[in-house]
């Protein structure tokens, strides 16, 4: 049944979807008047262009830096008149400037005659950047050599508090539209704005999640826990699961480690700035000294080498008593990265200092600015807010501390009072935050907020929903094949709003053209008093199907008859007439290892141009139906999975750990009127690798072994994708029933280099276009013993009118496929151009084709 979470995968587009609705929404709406200035500071006497200088404005409190190219802006909603400009090693400018209005200032420096003695710069003569008896890289490779020690990790035993508050507001949204008559029903959540968490933005926070834990760490045995102690955020309702919600907001927010080589931001990984291999992709300089608590620090700026690439540019301050630890670190992601929607995204990291003398991590702040385009005049902002307190180290528990399950979460953590969070709480809320939860329990009692959520779920989803039930996929209501002809399709779901224990599904659906019902009906019970969704799962499930399927496709509980994947190339007439009677039982444990339990019933009949005939004593026999009973016991281990979780679905997030899973399948003779006996292994790896700069990459490899002799209907039929969407686990250049195995392996290779080479080529760079090419190898075969060649009385492979063959047994030569492909096309298509290498003597086969599929990405 592990198959229910393949059937709603395509939740996880529909919550990124939402997203970008609320994007789109905000934008709408938003606008901003105030004060822009930008330009270009440049050193008055060379005329050379300065990295990183610090402009401020003393009339609205907005900053800003000048990026590696000495190009800076500075905007705020309240009007500025004045700017001040600081630069070590130059003399401090002043300049007025139009309060109310968009203007170019270009800031030329004058160097200062005095120099800090443990920082020289150098003015004049532009020097080539190199690592050679470089004092600043110098400095870096000393950082990167004392980073096992200034891990949290490097200490026996460590445990702290942990305040982590997530927030999501829209941004310079009209201070008049409250006025609006439509919007004055709204007026209460409209103007609560925040105008001192960002400099120069106006804030509407619409969304607040609150979580208090205790963590607990011991070296030896390794072990980590965390015990959540209070929990909270705002309810939108049955259409939003705030759950799920909190946790793509999360994964869009990692926990920010600046000592890990990686870091992972917005589902990309960008090279951390004292990673392994830093000096060879950042450039660094010695900007300024600083004292903290007694402490010298060095300010060291760095930017890209590369602009293009997924790295970061910024400030960190590194201590010089012999620790060489990041004592504060700013991290800010380059504009000319091939990042979606994002606008500009900063992370502040702050460090205080032990008793001992090291350094741990007290504060980090994540702050992103989206947006449809680059203009700062709408949108939305987003932030992380994580605080780290009561710091103990090198401080041994009792054993019973750290045993059992990693996290942990109080049974009343959700129900702490007002007051235990007001004493309890790391940080503060600012009084427009402290409003949120108020403010949207209000909408959500608003029958226009229902009424319009309604509309969204349905476009967004596909689904209507009244309450305890919910109608549809609509995009399955009507489709068409050679078959069935124009078929209709109605059907639907109970939510958690019924119950949260059972869950039933069903549809019917109707071919004009063979004139027959097909219906689905499922019954889902759970036995841990959680909903079937949330994990861990443990549940049973009894369902029937009676429907029309391909050979080779996989069916799932509920075939999603997509109106879209009803156009298919070439012939694709043969299909089979399906009952499945299934009862299915799933557990899992904490540990992310499951098993599940399966008995199933399975007749099938052929349908279109496909046909059941064997050889019975030198005459042709036709066969009208073919049935089969099997049991199968399934294992999959999946360490460290997490989810988006939703309130009837749930999504895995993907993670570098591997997914593995083997299933056993015997066939039953003489049981439920099953006609054959056999055995059926099935294994299958998933990998998901992250190459930081150079993307990430998805790797299956997959084997079967068939034992005992049967008809090629329960043989092994590859997926093959005859639709003219590109499919990442099939093959998209082989036939329906192209091929029967009773043995294979395969292996799939998906690469995603998000703009590597792309952002090299100016008109690529500036459509942020992306590269990604795949290559799918598939090796199989048919032993003796299944080949109908050989065994009259077994199935024969079916053949078209002219008597060509249509099924096909595989050689040692393996089926291969390739494709190079552009995606992030207007932000989220694909198309790729696939090339098919062997078996081109097959009838109708297509050696080259484009495909194209929707990918809603960052």
């Amino acid at each position: 049944m592990r198959n229910c979470v393949k059937h709603m995968n395509f939740k996880g587009t529909y919550l990124k979807i939402f997203v970008f609705a609320a994007l789109i929404l905000s934008f709408s709406v938003a606008f901003a008047q105030g004060t822009r200035v930008s330009g270009i500071v440049t050193d008055a006497r060379t005329k050379q262009t300065l990295p990183f200088v610090n402009i401020f404005s003393a009339d609205s409190a907005v900053n800003a830096t000048s990026n590696e190219d000495g190009k800076y802006v500075l905007q705020s909603t309240k009007p500025i008149r004045q700017i001040k400009v600081s630069y070590v090693g130059y003399k401090p400018a002043v300049f007025q400037v139009t309060a109310g209005q968009d203007q170019v200032l270009n800031i030329r420096l004058s160097p200062s005659t005095q120099q800090l003695s443990e920082v020289v710069i150098r003015s004049g003569k532009k020097t080539k950047y190199k690592n050679k008896d470089n004092p600043a890289v110098e400095l870096i490779r000393q950082v990167i050599a004392h980073k096992d020690q200034n891990r949290p990790e490097s200490y026996a035993y460590v445990q702290y508090k942990e305040y982590d508050k997530m927030q999501f507001s829209l941004s310079n949204v009209s201070p008049t539209l409250s006025d609006k008559k439509f919007f004055k029903k709204y007026k209460f959540l409209l103007d609560n704005r925040d105008s001192t968490t960002i400099p120069g933005k106006s804030l509407l926070p619409i969304y607040l999640d609150e979580k208090l834990s205790q963590y607990y760490y011991r070296k030896s045995p390794e072990k980590k826990k965390t015990v959540v102690l209070a929990q909270k955020g705002v309810n939108f309702g049955s259409y939003i699961d705030n759950e799920g919600l909190g946790q793509y907001f999360k994964h869009l927010y990692y926990e920010v480690d600046i000592y890990s080589n990686n870091i992972y931001l917005v589902t990309n990984q960008f090279l951390s700035p004292i990673s392994n291999s830093a000096p060879t992709f950042y450039k660094f300089f010695i900007t300024d000294t600083i004292m903290v608590n007694n402490t010298k620090c060095v300010e060291l700026s760095f930017t890209p080498r590369n602009t293009t690439d997924m790295l970061f540019e910024g400030k960190i301050y590194i201590t010089l008593d012999g620790n060489y630890a990041v004592q504060r670190a700013i991290l800010m992601i380059n504009k000319n990265i091939n990042l979606n929607f994002i606008n500009t995204m900063r992370v502040n990291l702050d460090f205080d200092q032990n008793p001992d003398g090291r350094y741990h991590l007290s504060k980090s702040t994540i702050l992103a600015d989206f947006g449809l385009t680059k203009s700062k005049k709408g949108g939305a902002v987003g932030s992380r807010t994580i605080t780290y307190k009561d710091y103990v180290v090198n401080k041994a528990l009792p054993d019973t501390t750290y045993d059992g399950p990693a996290l942990i979460v109080n049974d009343d953590s959700k129900n702490r009072s007002n007051a235990y969070w007001s004493q309890n709480r790391l940080d503060t809320l600012s009084t427009a935050e402290s409003k949120v939860y108020h403010n949207i329990d209000t909408l959500r009692s608003m029958p226009s907020y229902r009424r319009t959520m309604d509309v969204i779920t349905l476009v967004l989803a596909g689904y209507k929903s009244f309450g305890p039930f919910e109608v549809g996929p609509a995009n399955a209501f009507y489709s068409f094949n050679p078959v069935e002809g124009l078929r209709l399709r109605f059907g639907g779901r109970t939510t958690p709003e019924l119950s949260k224990r059972y869950y039933f599904e069903t549809y019917a659906a109707y071919g004009f053209k063979d004139e027959k019902w097909k219906y689905f009906l499922s019954a889902t019970y759970s036995l841990n008093n959680k909903s079937i969704y949330k994990f861990p799962q443990d549940y049973i499930r009894a369902s029937f199907q009676r429907d029309t399927k391909i050979p080779g496709a996989a069916l799932q509980f509920v075939q999603e008859d997509n109106f879209l994947l009803s156009f298919k190339r070439g012939n694709n007439d043969k299909y089979l007439y399906n009952d499945f009677y299934r009862l299915d039982y799933v557990h899992e444990y904490e540990n992310h290892f499951s098993y599940s339990l399966g008995l199933k019933s399975w007749k099938q009949s052929p349908a279109g141009s496909l046909y059941f005939i064997n050889d019975v004593n030198g005459a042709p026999n036709v066969i009208d139906e073919l049935t089969t009973t099997e049991a199968t016991i399934g294992l999959r281990y999946a360490p460290h999975e997490q989810f988006y979780q939703g309130k009837i679905y749930r999504v895995p997030i993907i993670s570098k750990y591997p997914v593995i899973a083997l299933d056993y399948t015997a066939g039953l003779k003489n049981v439920l009127g099953g006609q054959y006996g056999y055995q059926n292994l099935h294994l299958r790896v998933d990998k998901h690798f992250f190459f930081s700069i150079l993307g990430y990459a998805d790797a299956t490899f997959e084997a079967g072994k068939i034992f005992g002799q049967l008809p090629y209907p329960l043989l092994t039929i590859p997926r093959a994708n005859q639709t003219y969407a590109y499919q990442v686990d099939s093959y998209n250049l082989m036939n329906f029933l192209e091929f029967a195995n009773d043995h294979y392996e395969s292996l799939n290779l998906d690469q995603h280099f998000n703009g590597f080479f792309f952002n090299k080529i100016p008109l690529f760079k500036k459509l942020k276009w992306r590269e990604v090419v795949s290559a799918k190898a598939l090796w199989g075969g048919v032993t003796d013993e299944n080949n109908p060649s050989l065994h009259p009385s077994l199935y024969q492979f079916p053949v078209d009118g002219s008597g060509k063959p249509i099924t096909y047994i595989m050689s040692r030569t393996p089926y291969v496929e390739g494709s190079v492909g552009i995606e992030n096309i207007f932000k989220f298509i694909r198309v790729d151009l696939v090339r098919r290498f062997t078996y081109l003597d097959n009838q109708d086969v297509a050696k080259w084709g484009i495909r194209a599929r929707a990918d809603f990405n960052f």
